[in-house]
């Protein structure tokens, strides 16, 4: 109950909308330590949401991700995956391939290559995305 108050909070924060579904949807993302396709979040929300469409899903998905609650996971296989991730202010993640697993990092190396642009190009950084992808350890120990 307290997460799913937490929820409901921070959708209020944002200017959100705050609905069951929604509540819902982040109460399954914010469970796994790990990014979900959206038919994976759907497959989960049907037992709950028996008229659920796959569409709804996408729909508040990209919605949270534009607020900036959920992050978009860029993966190599062109699918689209999400990940609850509560830390605020700027860093950065590891993403394990095999497992799914999303680790926080907080070094950010692009502040580097910010100063290099302001410098030679004389251009400003607006924002940047940077996601490490690998394998966690106990997944490279498997290999």
């Amino acid at each position: 109950m307290e997460k799913n108050t937490a929820y409901h909070t921070l959708l209020k924060n944002l200017g959100l909308k705050v609905t069951p579904k929604r509540l819902a949807l982040l109460s399954v993302l914010g469970e796994e330590h790990r990014y979900l396709s959206p038919e994976e979040v759907w497959k989960k929300l049907r037992r709950s949401f028996k008229n659920l469409g796959l569409p709804t899903v996408y729909r508040n998905m990209e919605e949270l991700e534009r607020h900036g609650v959920i992050s978009k996971v860029l993966h190599s296989n062109r699918q689209l995956y999400y990940y609850f991730c509560p830390k605020t202010g700027h860093h950065h993640h590891f993403v394990c391939l095999e497992c799914r697993i999303v680790e926080d990092i907080s070094v950010c190396a692009v502040r580097e290559m910010e100063k290099e642009i302001k410098r030679r190009v004389k251009g400003t950084v607006t924002s940047h995305i940077l996601q490490v992808n690998g394998l966690c350890s106990g997944c490279a120990g498997k290999q």
